[in-house]
Formats: C-alpha cells, sequence, structure tokens
C-alpha cells in the first residue's frame, strides 16, 4: 500500500517528498522500475527504427501457403475514452499469439484500428454541450451528496419491506469530489483541463484526441503492430465508409438486410434502436416476449374504476407459460405498487404498471405511437378483492389478492396464479387460506381465497399432476417468505414440468407442454384472450442514461436466422477452433436463438445507407468484416488515421467503385475504368489473397452473442464459397479458422469500477508496473473464460523478477570465464539433468503457446525453467559449478521462451549475451543435445530438493521446541531412513488406485467413492485383518487371542475403523502428488533408486540443514516402530542426533601449497566416507570456493612423512587419493583400500583459479 501511494505521488508530480523519506526499499523499487522503463523505451526505438512489425505479402506470384503466415486482430475499441486494463488484457492474448507465431517462423501481422461509429461519441459531445448550457463554462453543479443505496434500490424494486424508507448515503463518488451522472466530471477523472474537455463539445474533436492517445499507449506497451494499416471508423475517414458502403450493399443484394417493422431494443431519449454498443448496461440482452392474459373485471367496478362502467376493463398478466393457464385460481397485485388503467387501440381498457404500458404504447397496442391515454390512477390494494373472468380456466370467477414480492421492473405488475405448477403461487395462496389475520390486513373475504383450490393440468413424472404443491412438501416450504427453499421448489418444478410434462386439458391434451406453448399462445390471441408483448430481459440503459423499452421500429435489419444463411455459417462454426467448449457451446446456443438484427440509426456517427442515406449503419453492423480491410488499407491511406494523405498509389476514395472492390476480395478481371494502374489494383488484390483468411480473432466472451456471431454470419455471406470442406491452395475458404474469447479482468480480486476507483488505465498499469511487469502479471492472470485477476502484488514481483533476470545475466557474462566449460560430450550428470530440464521447458512451453495457455507457457518457459536454473546452481556448488557452456544456452533459449509475454526484457538479454540482430527476428529454440528429456533423472533431482526442504523444515521445528530445554544439545548429525518398496496393504491400495485413475484428467475420484471400492477389496479386507492380527499378537508368548476374542474385535466398528484410520491418510498423500503431474505415484517403487540419489547428494543435504554429517540408511535398521510404519517410497523419514552415529577418527587436513591462504584443519573421517564426502568437507572448513575443484593427498609412508621437513616438491612424497575411493575403520586405522592413511591427510586447489 505504502508503495503505491507514493506511485501516486510520484505521478502528480511529488515524487519528491518520496524520494526524501528514508525508505529504501521503495527508493529502490523506484530505480529498478526507472530502468525497466529506460530498457522499454530503447528497445521500442529500435523496433521503430527498423520498422520489425511492418510487413507486406511477398512479391512472389502463384499461391502462397497459407500456414507460413499468421493474421491475427482485435476488436478495435471504441474512442470515447483512454484504454483500459481489460482493454490490455485481451489485446495481449493476441498479441502473444503473434510474438510465438513470429519464432516460429511465420510473416505475422497484427494490425489495430480504432472504433468511432455510433452514438456514444455523439452522446457525450451533445451532454457537454447541455452542461455548458445549463451550468455555465465551467459548469458549476449542484451539490448533490445523497444517493440511493444500490441494496435500497433492490429493496423498492422487490418490495422487501414496505414500510422502510430508503437509506441515503454520500456515495463514493460525491465523498471524491466528482458525480459521475455529469459527463464534465468524467472528463476531469481522464486528468483533463477546463480548457481542453470543453474541445470535446465538438463531435469531430473526439476522434482527433482519443486514437493517437490510444496508439501512443499501446506504443508504449510494446505490441506488435504494423501501424501503417491504422485507421478510424465512420464518414469521416473516406476510405473505410467506401469499405463499409461496399459491404452493406453486398449484403443488399444477396437479399441479407430487408426493411419493415421488428420489435426493437429501443431508447425514447434518442429516438431510435439501441443496439449493444449504444448500451451503458444491459450488453447483449435481448427482447422477451410474453403472452399478456386479459382477465375482465367484472361489474360492479371499484371505487376508483366506476367511471368506466360499461367499458371493457381487463387485468393484463404478462406470462411465458401460456399453457398453464388451465390451472388459474387467482390474480395477484402489490398492494403499494401505483398502477394505471389506459386506453389501448381497441378501445378496450388495460391495466398494469406505467413502465409496461410504456412498453405497449410503441407496439402498436395503444392507439398513438409512443402515447398513454390513462384513464384512472391507484394502487393495488384499490382493486384487490375484484371478481375476474379469466380465460381458459375452470373456475367461473377468480380474484385480485395481494402478494408483496411483485417487482415494479419486470412484467406488468399483473400476475396470473397457477398453484398446481408454480411453487411460489401454492405457498401465496396457502398463506392466505390458513392465515386469517392476513385476510383480514388486505380485505380479503373467506369466499375469495378458501374455495380455490390447486387444478391439475400437467403430469410430471415422478411429480404427479400438481408438482408444485409435491415439491413444497418435498423442500419443506414453510411459506411464501421462505426464499431459500422456494427456489430449490421452483429449480425442480418449472424445469421438470415444461421439458417432460404432458398435458392433461384442453384441446393439446396429452401432448409434450414444450410442444404446445405456441399452439395454446396462439388459440387464444386468436380468440382475444391474450395480446403479444414484448419488454426488455433485462434493464437495459442507453449511453444517454435513459431505460430502454422495446419498440416497433421502420427499420433496416439483418435478416440472421435465416436458415440456409444459418446453416452455412454452422458449418463454418464447426470448423472454427476456439480452444474451449465453452465458447463453442456459446456460438451454438447464440445460433439457435439469433434473429434479424436492426442495422439502421438516424442518430450518431458512422457510413450512411448506399441505398437509403436518411440511416446511418449501426456499430455492430460496420465491424464483422473489417479485417479485410485491415489488409488493404495501408495502399489507401497513406499511413494517416482519416485517410487524408495519399499513400503509396494515390488512390482516391472516389475510386474505389464497387466494381474495384468487388475485384480485391473476388478476384476476377480488374476493372479497366476506375483510373487505378493496374499495379495497384493486383497489389490490392495480391496483400487479400496473402493475409486471407483470418487465423485468430481474440474478444471478451461478452462479444460471443453479438458482435462474433455477426463476424461469422457476415463471412460466410460475402465469401460464401468454397466452404471449408471444399477449400484447395488454389481456391481457398476465406471463413475465420480462430476465435479466443476470454472472461473479464478483475482488479485486485474485485470488478474494475470508475466509481469506487478501482481502475487502472493501460498507460497507468504501464507507468507503475513497466510494460513488461503489467505484460507479465496479465499473462498470470489466467486464460479460461473465468473471470481474471490482476493483482498488484504480482505484477510488482514480476518487474523485480524480471530485472533480477538481467542483472543475473550481466553477473553471469562478467564471471564466465570463471566457470567450469565442458562441451556437451563432457557434461555432468548434473549437467545432463538441466539439460533435460530445459528441453521439458521448451516442450511444455511451445505447447501451451499453441493452445494459447499463456499463464501455463510462462509458467513452464520462465517460473519453472528459472526453478531448474536455481536447483542446477545449488546442486553444483559441491560439483565443481555450472558450466557455461549450459548457462548461455540456458540464458538464450529463456530468452526466447519470454519473448512472446516479455519482449523489452528478452531483447535487452539478447543484446546482453552478445547475439546479433534484434531477438523480434530470432527463432524458436531447437532442443538441446538429442533432444531427449529424462524424465526420470528430473524427478529425481525434484524428490531430492523436496525432502530436503522437509528434512529442513523439521530440523526447525526440532530447534524451536526444544531449544529451552536445559538438557538439550543441538544436533550435528542426521539419519535418513528410505523404504524400497511398500507394505502389503499399501500395495493393495495402489493397485485400486491405478484401476481408479483418469489418465486423461490426472487425478481420482473423490474419497468416498474410493473409501466405497476399499470397503469391498477383499484382497484389503485380508491385509486389514493380518494387521489387526499383529496389533494384538503377545510377541513374549508367541501367541493370539482366542478366537471369540478375536472376532469380537473383528465385529466391533470401531475397532476396524482404527485399523482403517491409515488407509485414507495414504490415499490423501498419493492424492497430493499427481497434480505434480506425477502419475508415478501410483507405482509400487519409485522411477529412480531413493537412496542412491539421496547418498549421492548426501553433501548438499549436509551443507542445506548445515550438519556435520548425514547417513542415509535402509528404513529396516530402524528400531523406531513409527519411522518404519511412515517411511514409504518416496517419503523418507529424518532423524537429528547429536552424537555421530557410525564409527570415526579424527585426522589433521592439511594445505602443503607455499603462499595459497589455505591452512591445516582438525577433521573427522568416518567409517565408510566417500573421497567425495571428505573433500566436501574440507572445503567447507577451509572456505573453498564451490566451483573450485580440491584434490586429496596421502602420505606415502604415514608413518614417516609427517616427521621430516616441508620441502616445496610435496608431491613426490605424497600420492593423490582417487575419487572412487572408500575409507575405511579396521583395526583403530583409517585405511584407504587395505592402505593405512595415518593422522594427515592433505589437499590442493588450483592456485592459478584462487
Amino acid at each position: 500500500m505504502l508503495r503505491h501511494a507514493l506511485w501516486i505521488l510520484r505521478t502528480k508530480g511529488l515524487i519528491w517528498s518520496a524520494r526524501n523519506m528514508s525508505i529504501t526499499t521503495t527508493v529502490s523499487s523506484f530505480a529498478k522500475l526507472d530502468k525497466m522503463r529506460d530498457i522499454e523505451r530503447r528497445a521500442q526505438a529500435r523496433w521503430e527504427s527498423e520498422k520489425v512489425f511492418e510487413v507486406d505479402a511477398p512479391k512472389t506470384k502463384g499461391p502462397h501457403d497459407e500456414n507460413e503466415k499468421y493474421f491475427a486482430t482485435f476488436p478495435f475499441p471504441y474512442m470515447n475514452g483512454k484504454l483500459h486494463l481489460g482493454h490490455t488484457f485481451t489485446i495481449l492474448k493476441a498479441e502473444f499469439a503473434v510474438g510465438y507465431e513470429r519464432l516460429k517462423g511465420k510473416h505475422c501481422l497484427f494490425p489495430f484500428g480504432f472504433h468511432c461509429t455510433g452514438m456514444p461519441i455523439k452522446a457525450c459531445a451533445d451532454k457537454l454541450n447541455r452542461e455548458m448550457k445549463d451550468y455555465g463554462y465551467p459548469p458549476v453543479f449542484p451539490v448533490d451528496t445523497e444517493e440511493t443505496t444500490a441494496d435500497n434500490a433492490n429493496e423498492i424494486s422487490g418490495g422487501a419491506d414496505l414500510t422502510k424508507k430508503p437509506k441515503k448515503v454520500k456515495s463514493k463518488v460525491a465523498a471524491k469530489g466528482g458525480d459521475l451522472k455529469y459527463q464534465w466530471n468524467i472528463m476531469k477523472m481522464l486528468g483533463l483541463s477546463d480548457e481542453e474537455i470543453k474541445r470535446f463539445s465538438v463531435t469531430s474533436y473526439w476522434l482527433e484526441y482519443f486514437p493517437p492517445q490510444a496508439m501512443s499507449d499501446l506504443r508504449a506497451l510494446g505490441v506488435k503492430v504494423d501501424w501503417r494499416r491504422s485507421f478510424i471508423t465512420t464518414d469521416a475517414n473516406p476510405f473505410f465508409d467506401s469499405f463499409v458502403r461496399w459491404h452493406l450493399g453486398t449484403l443488399y443484394n444477396h437479399n441479407k438486410i430487408k426493411f419493415g417493422k421488428r420489435h426493437t431494443i429501443y431508447c425514447i431519449k434518442d429516438g431510435q434502436p439501441c443496439m449493444d454498443h449504444d448500451r451503458q448496461s444491459g450488453e447483449g440482452v435481448g427482447p422477451q416476449e410474453y403472452t399478456l392474459i386479459k382477465m375482465r373485471i367484472m361489474e360492479p367496478y371499484p371505487e376508483k374504476l366506476k367511471h368506466l362502467t360499461g367499458q371493457p376493463v381487463f387485468l393484463v398478466a404478462a406470462t411465458l407459460r401460456p399453457e398453464t393457464m388451465y390451472g388459474q385460481t387467482n390474480c395477484w397485485v402489490r398492494p403499494d405498487m401505483e398502477y394505471i388503467a389506459f386506453r389501448v387501440a381497441n378501445n378496450e381498457i388495460f391495466v398494469s404498471v406505467k413502465r409496461a404500458a410504456l412498453n405497449m404504447a410503441y407496439q402498436a397496442i395503444t392507439a398513438n405511437e409512443g402515447e398513454i391515454d390513462v384513464v384512472a390512477t391507484f394502487t393495488g390494494q384499490d382493486i384487490i378483492g375484484v371478481p375476474l373472468k379469466a380465460p381458459l380456466t375452470s373456475y367461473d370467477v377468480i380474484y385480485t389478492l395481494p402478494m408483496l414480492t411483485i417487482k415494479e421492473d419486470k412484467g406488468t405488475g399483473v400476475v396470473t396464479s397457477v398453484p398446481s405448477d408454480a411453487p411460489d403461487d401454492y405457498a401465496a395462496l396457502r398463506d392466505l387460506q390458513k392465515k386469517e389475520a392476513l385476510r383480514k390486513k388486505f380485505s380479503v373475504t373467506d369466499e375469495m381465497v378458501l374455495p380455490f383450490q390447486p387444478v391439475p393440468i400437467i403430469e410430471v413424472p415422478d411429480m404427479g399432476n400438481l408438482s408444485a404443491v409435491r415439491a413444497c412438501e418435498e423442500f419443506q416450504v414453510a411459506s411464501q417468505n421462505d426464499a431459500v427453499n422456494l427456489t430449490l421448489a421452483k429449480e425442480k418444478t418449472y424445469l421438470k414440468g415444461f421439458y417432460e410434462g404432458v398435458l392433461i386439458v384442453g384441446p393439446c391434451k396429452g401432448q409434450k407442454v414444450q410442444a404446445v406453448k405456441k399452439v395454446v399462445q396462439k388459440l387464444m390471441v386468436d380468440n382475444n384472450e391474450a395480446v403479444l408483448y414484448q419488454e426488455p430481459e433485462k434493464t437495459i440503459i442507453s449511453r444517454s442514461g435513459d431505460r430502454c423499452i422495446v419498440a416497433l421500429c421502420d427499420q433496416w435489419y439483418i435478416e440472421y436466422g435465416e436458415e440456409t444463411w444459418r446453416n452455412l455459417t454452422t458449418g463454418c462454426l464447426k470448423g472454427l477452433e476456439t480452444y474451449s467448449t465453452e465458447t463453442t457451446h456459446n456460438f451454438e446456443s447464440t445460433l439457435d436463438w439469433l434473429h434479424e438484427h436492426a442495422c439502421s440509426r438516424q442518430y450518431g456517427l458512422g457510413t450512411k445507407i448506399p441505398w437509403d442515406q436518411q440511416y446511418l449503419i449501426e456499430s455492430l453492423s460496420d465491424s464483422t468484416i473489417y479485417m479485410a480491410y485491415y489488409t488493404v488499407c495501408h495502399l489507401l491511406q497513406g499511413g494517416v488515421l482519416d485517410g487524408s494523405q495519399p499513400a503509396k498509389y494515390g488512390i482516391r476514395p472516389e475510386q474505389l467503385t464497387t466494381a474495384v472492390w468487388n475485384y480485391v476480395f473476388f478476384g476476377g478481371t480488374p476493372p479497366q475504368d476506375s483510373g487505378i494502374p493496374e499495379e495497384a489494383l493486383q497489389d490490392l488484390r495480391r496483400e487479400f489473397l496473402y493475409w486471407y483468411p483470418l487465423d485468430l480473432r481474440v474478444s471478451g466472451k461478452d462479444l460471443v452473442p453479438n458482435h462474433l456471431t455477426y463476424f461469422l454470419y457476415n463471412h460466410v455471406a460475402i465469401w460464401p464459397k468454397p466452404t471449408r470442406e471444399e477449400s484447395t491452395t488454389d481456391n481457398r475458404c476465406w471463413w475465420p479458422k480462430a476465435v479466443r474469447s476470454n472472461g473479464h479482468l478483475l482488479l485486485n480480486s474485485e470488478k474494475m469500477s470508475k466509481s469506487t476507483g478501482n481502475f487502472l488505465t493501460m498507460v497507468q498499469a504501464v507507468e507503475r508496473f513497466s510494460a513488461d511487469g503489467t505484460r507479465l502479471a496479465l499473462a498470470d492472470a489466467g486464460d479460461t473464460q473465468e473471470d481474471a485477476n490482476f493483482v498488484f502484488s504480482m505484477a510488482d514481483a514480476g518487474l523485480l523478477r524480471l530485472y533480477s533476470q538481467i542483472e543475473w545475466t550481466k553477473e553471469m557474462m562478467d564471471v564466465k570465464g570463471t566457470l567450469r566449460n565442458s562441451p556437451q560430450s563432457d557434461y555432468t550428470y548434473l549437467d545432463r539433468v538441466f539439460e533435460s530440464e530445459i528441453n521439458n521447458a521448451i516442450k511444455l512451453t511451445n505447447q501451451s503457446y499453441s493452445h494459447m495457455l499463456f499463464r501455463e507457457a510462462m509458467k513452464a518457459g520462465f517460473y519453472d525453467l528459472q526453478s531448474a536454473r536455481d536447483r542446477y546452481r545449488d546442486l553444483t556448488v559441491v560439483g565443481g559449478g555450472m558450466n557455461w557452456d549450459l548457462v548461455n544456452k540456458f540464458i538464450k533459449v529463456q530468452a526466447l521462451l519470454l519473448a512472446p509475454i516479455c519482449p523489452h526484457t528478452c531483447e535487452q538479454i539478447w543484446e546482453l549475451i552478445e547475439e546479433t540482430g534484434s531477438i523480434m527476428q530470432a527463432r524458436w529454440p531447437a532442443l538441446l543435445g538429442d533432444g531427449t528429456v529424462n524424465e526420470v533423472a528430473i524427478e529425481a533431482v525434484h524428490h531430492l530438493i523436496k525432502v530436503t526442504h522437509e528434512f529442513r523444515v523439521r530440523l526447525k521445528k526440532m530447534l524451536e521446541m526444544k531449544a529451552k530445554s536445559a538438557t538439550f544439545k543441538k544436533p550435528s548429525y542426521g539419519i535418513v531412513y528410505v523404504a524400497q518398496r511398500y507394505p502389503d496393504w499399501q500395495v493393495v491400495i495402489l493397485k485400486m488406485l491405478r484401476s481408479l485413475y483418469d489418465e486423461e484428467n490426472n487425478s481420482l475420484p473423490p474419497n468416498d467413492e474410493i473409501l466405497g471400492h476399499l470397503k469391498n477389496e477383499e484382497s484389503l479386507k485380508k491385509v486389514v485383518i493380518l494387521k489387526m492380527l499383529r496389533s494384538l499378537y503377545d510377541e513374549e508368548n508367541n501367541s493370539l487371542p482366542p478366537n471369540d476374542e478375536i472376532l469380537g474385535h473383528l465385529k466391533n466398528e470401531e475397532s476396524l475403523k482404527k485399523v482403517f484410520k491409515k488407509v485414507m491418510p495414504f490415499v490423501q498423500h498419493i492424492k497430493r502428488m499427481l497434480p505434480e503431474g506425477r502419475a508415478s505415484a501410483l507405482e509400487e517403487v519409485t522411477r529412480f533408486n531413493e537412496k542412491e540419489v539421496l547418498e549421492n547428494f548426501s553433501t548438499y543435504i549436509v551443507r542445506a540443514l548445515e550438519l556435520e554429517e548425514v547417513w542415509i540408511e535402509d528404513v529396516e535398521k530402524s528400531t523406531d516402530k513409527k519411522i518404519k510404519e511412515d517411511c514409504i517410497p518416496g517419503k523418507p523419514m529424518s532423524v537429528f542426533v547429536s552424537e555421530p552415529q557410525k564409527p570415526f577418527c579424527k585426522v589433521t587436513a592439511s594445505n602443503p601449497q607455499v603462499g595459497s591462504g589455505y591452512f591445516s584443519y582438525p577433521m573427522t573421517v568416518y567409517d565408510g566416507d566417500t573421497v567425495a564426502r571428505v573433500i566436501d568437507r574440507i572445503k567447507r572448513r577451509a572456505g573453498v570456493a564451490g566451483s573450485l575443484p580440491v584434490t586429496l593427498w596421502m602420505h606415502k609412508d604415514p608413518e614417516v612423512s609427517t616427521r621430516r621437513i616441508p620441502s616445496l616438491d610435496y608431491q613426490q612424497n605424497l600420492c593423490e587419493v582417487p575419487q572412487s575411493d572408500v575409507f575405511s575403520l579396521k583395526e583403530d586405522k583409517l585405511r584407504i583400500g587395505s592402505k593405512i592413511v595415518g593422522d594427515q591427510l592433505l589437499y590442493t586447489v588450483p592456485l592459478s583459479e584462487t
């Protein structure tokens, strides 16, 4: 938090105060950030000057292999503000893929455009003008410190407690000094001055200001964009305007666009349809069709309606289930809710809430569009107890009754009651029937309630013909306020009733419910008993701040959903790579329900419909195939966003006729009358032919139900042939190859929101964490359809890790001359293990990148590979140090693996290791050596590190627990016990677990399922019985108890539980190892010789535990019963003691080299010591650097040599002790083989390397 606060000061020019604070780590972090930003700016300048990302189609003639190129796009962002971290997250999915494909040798194109079409910009500019008109310049807004809380807004709409007034609280935004309901304050939050904000009142200024800002921010992020191909939309760019007119004209000529009245989401304030991109909230929400059930009020009318006597008055209830109207018993209204009676087109009177009436007024239900002829206003209480004549029900008369949970924002406020099949209705009716006080409270008489019982109308398997009654009983619903159990009852009743129920009444008797809905609806509409009505499925707020309705509009609409077109699009989806079954299912679902989409509007910015220029093309309709425009726009626009400067051939917008566009995108003969040189036309055609089809489209998952599905529809409409199945090299299918969608981005585990302050723009993130720090954290945020999470602490840690990697590389380059430098043929065991780890990282990272799993790629290619480097460094301390040949390969490989995600860091490392050219031009690393991955050796080393850590933790706990004891002696020695095989009972369990193992998901079933199998396993029962018998065995008398006593134990459930108590902990141990990818955990022996590995690296264990010595022993040598029980393969047990556990003798280790700086030290040598262990002991005692080799010597004649005067030619009286020899103690003499060592050993160190 402190660092974040200082960063805020820094960004406001107040960092001097932080610099003067005595906070070393914070100032140090800023210094590292500054260095990283300098590195990034230098890299970006290099890429810009070398035009690394500018790429054109090859000039060669003939068809190209479409696998040699990679063309990726991101939906161009809307230019009414700065790009934020959510944009950044999705953009980088495409950009990472481009970086990877570049390394694989492909020509990669990643263009980036800017969307300005639609009403948001125009609405914002108009809003600024209104605010200046109403509040002056600069505007002085009225102080509004109170806002209704969200919770209370819900209470108002839900009617939870009608006696409480809404609470008022000071909003967070107001507390921060700005109210975001004013556009001026929104602009202030972007850091703009009043004078600059004033300029935004002119629509065109938005197009001049925000696109260049976005380009600058994207450049700072280091994206691999060919900026020559960038553009803005609308008629402000005449080239793109021409392209969109051609696109829509082609759809129109193919009969895909129609004109007529259609139910559409509509903004009354704007006076036009409100499409997804025009909405402040409610994106993806469409119209919901209801059946309005007309329930006629019987005379005499209640007081508030008496003046309408003689006229037909209907309560209209909106229902999604018209087929259930046979079971109506009453009608619900909310007592405190305000209702209106209004006249409709046929002179009937309808009763509903005003919101629903407004929807009806725009759906040709009222006489005049947009007008509500209100004839009465009243509350629900005024019409409780009114008798009604309802269609289809078996009751002659039903009554209006009170229900407190009716919401005003859904339906008409009038709810018809079918208690046989609706748990809410049954619970509410039952409450009124049982509670006399409740009836009296709302003036409900007995005859209005008590005679009415649920009517059987639908037979539901396993639930009978009163499914709601059955469900309420099953889930023990106490009352209509029992929300939890009512929800459970509804979930079961509605799904099962609709999909499995059979109607048992009426003309459709005997038919499935889902098949008769439309039939019953039509029957009622034809008999004037119902009306079709639509309203938004959920609340939709337009960019103008208006609540949207559903209206019947005259409009041009694209006929999505037309059967032939939909079938072709479904075929396109079948061959589309989506990287996620969820994305595929979302596409399939959308194709099932999607139908006409309005493509015209009269307000905002955009391109005029070419055949009806009073309309503009809306923003979701000019953005479906513009990827094709990317392929050619650099030859048209001259590198400027609005095309105001001529490009290479000087082509003018008016020259881009339909014939020209048809030639570019469809082929054929170049048009001769366009005035465009044939060479230019051929270049345009060649660019399209090379880059299309699109290889990847990346987007948020919320665009699947609209933009991305339209994107597929339009591609198959414009390029219907050939299909994927018909595609050949010479006759290519032009449909998109892949779509990758992702979830939203959380910021520190909370939703990003400007109003709460939990918000970060792209440029703020780059300034705060550096470009690569931001990129790394976003790669780590997540790859699934679930919401990802950008965490500040992770971004901070990532930045420091990248900085450390650069510094470590510099250090290695400085000391490379001091490192061992062995060729591949002379690699040590640890060299080969590290080589295998590098190869494994190359393979896993490649696999993850190819599936667009960037978090996994980063884990394998950065974090895990760095951990492998650290293991290699630590383990080689006692074995001659790291090998420069391998370290150099590691640095190069890791730079390449990480380059798609952190290109600036990797560019710097590439320069440090003196590689030629930019890393952006490098290729994917080849596997080292013969390319093999020794998984067993890797597993062995991982196991060594893991158990050493466990030993260290155990030793630390032991020291903490016993340190206060007066008799405690700090341990200097350790014994590690290793098991070669599992006990019999565990072998049985392993065999069973292998049979249950899911190899594809690397998992085992839940524990209860495993336990069920184990309890039925006969072989385990035998082993358990043997285990119990061993516990009853009388060793002294070599006997077991009498049979009846043994039988008593076996029958005793508690006794069996005690025997089984170790079974599930063992299962859990095995399951814990599976996520590590260790399916070998299910084997009965480890894949490596555990004892041999621990013995070979015992010197590492000794150093890690800071002990004098550690011995590795078979568990059979332990006398501790618990150790014998708990020690299993892969789970060694450690014991720490203060006294040596092996015979030993004391010697002196002397250095005979004159002027070496090494001295003589007392040394302990144990029986069975290897020469390597003794040398390591000497190196630790003498302080010899880990990478320096030490040679061990002994006297040729140990009896006389120690009494001789030292000679400069010391080797004449010494013999070298081979590394393979082992020391032994025989007859109290230290020996090497049969030779007696004496009381002195000598060691030498290469002086030239000290």
